[in-house]
C-alpha cells in the first residue's frame, strides 16, 4: 500500500540541450511497500523557451541538490513527430518518478527540499 507523505517546492534550472534557466519544481514524496520511496517531480516550463532551444520531448531538471534528473513531456497528445508545437499551451508540463532512494539517508540526500 502507497501511502502519500509530503509535497514540497523547490527552486532549480532546467537545463535542454546545453542552454539553463531558473526554475521551479515540486516533489510529491510517496512511501512504498517497505522501505522504498516514490518522488514524483512536476515543473511547468514556457513553451517558446522550450522550442527556441531545440527541445523535442526531454530535458534535464538541475535540483536543489544538484542531482540531473530527466523531465519529459507526455500531455497525451502527439503531434506526428511527437514534438512540441507552437499551437500547444504556452506552460508545458515536464514530469518524472524516482524511485531510486531506498532509504530515508538516500532520500534526504538527494531531495533536501522534504527537509522543511
Amino acid at each position: 500500500m502507497e501511502k502519500h507523505i509530503v509535497k514540497a517546492d523547490g527552486n532549480g534550472a532546467i537545463d535542454v540541450n546545453g542552454q539553463v534557466s531558473p526554475v521551479t519544481y515540486t516533489v510529491s514524496l510517496k512511501q512504498r511497500k517497505g522501505h522504498s520511496y516514490e518522488v514524483d517531480i512536476r515543473l511547468m516550463a514556457r513553451r517558446d523557451w522550450l522550442l527556441q532551444r531545440g527541445f523535442e520531448r526531454d530535458a534535464v531538471l538541475v535540483s536543489q541538490s544538484g542531482a540531473r534528473i530527466p523531465v519529459y513531456h507526455d500531455d497525451g497528445r502527439h503531434h506526428d513527430d511527437g514534438r512540441l508545437d507552437p499551437a500547444d499551451t504556452i506552460s508545458i508540463e515536464l514530469a518524472a518518478r524516482d524511485d531510486s532512494c531506498t532509504s530515508e539517508v538516500d532520500l534526504m540526500r538527494k531531495y533536501p527540499e522534504f527537509d522543511g
